[in-house]
């Protein structure tokens, strides 16, 4: 399976689109929310894309109606996809480590912070894709892919 993350587009619908129709064979689009507005008028254009996009609310989506986290079953594995404000994200990680726990996610996507993280710790799948609007880190704007398969999951960071 390979997935698609994108987040903090604020209004870079033009991100949106790029990433998603050069990415158009994947299997699931998960957007870490502050673009809500993008995703859904990426979605009046390209309705087909619909059941596989999964999208969180961020402290940007204002009105929004949607979850501010999300569980993901992905073959044998378990996403916790949130914009990461909830849990604090920008001051560490603990506590979003601490609710994947909990919830038995061993893969973390989350955004908020602007700046891209990949890491693999403690048998947990750590992903930030950066941002894709307004990147904070200095390097160009990203969106993440994730490969899951019988051998293992594989996570990286693009530039758009």
């Amino acid at each position: 399976m390979r997935i698609i993350v994108i987040s903090d587009t604020h209004g870079s619908k033009k991100a949106v689109d790029s990433v998603f129709l050069r990415n158009s064979d994947a299997d699931l689009f998960i957007h870490l929310g502050d673009g809500e507005r993008d995703i859904d008028a990426f979605l009046l254009e390209n309705p087909s894309f619909t059941p596989k996009v999964v999208h969180v609310a961020g402290n940007c989506d204002f009105g929004s109606l949607s979850n501010t986290f999300e569980i993901i079953p992905v073959e044998n594995h378990k996403i916790l996809a949130t914009h990461g404000h909830i849990y604090n994200v920008k001051y560490g990680l603990q506590m979003l480590k601490e609710a994947a726990a909990r919830l038995n996610c061993d893969i973390i996507l989350y955004g908020h912070t602007h700046v891209r993280d990949n890491t693999y710790e403690d048998g947990v799948y750590i992903l930030n894709p950066g941002s894709a609007g307004n990147p904070h880190d200095f390097k160009a704007p990203s969106f993440a892919t994730i490969t899951v398969t019988a051998n293992g999951v594989l996570t990286n960071i693009a530039d758009i």
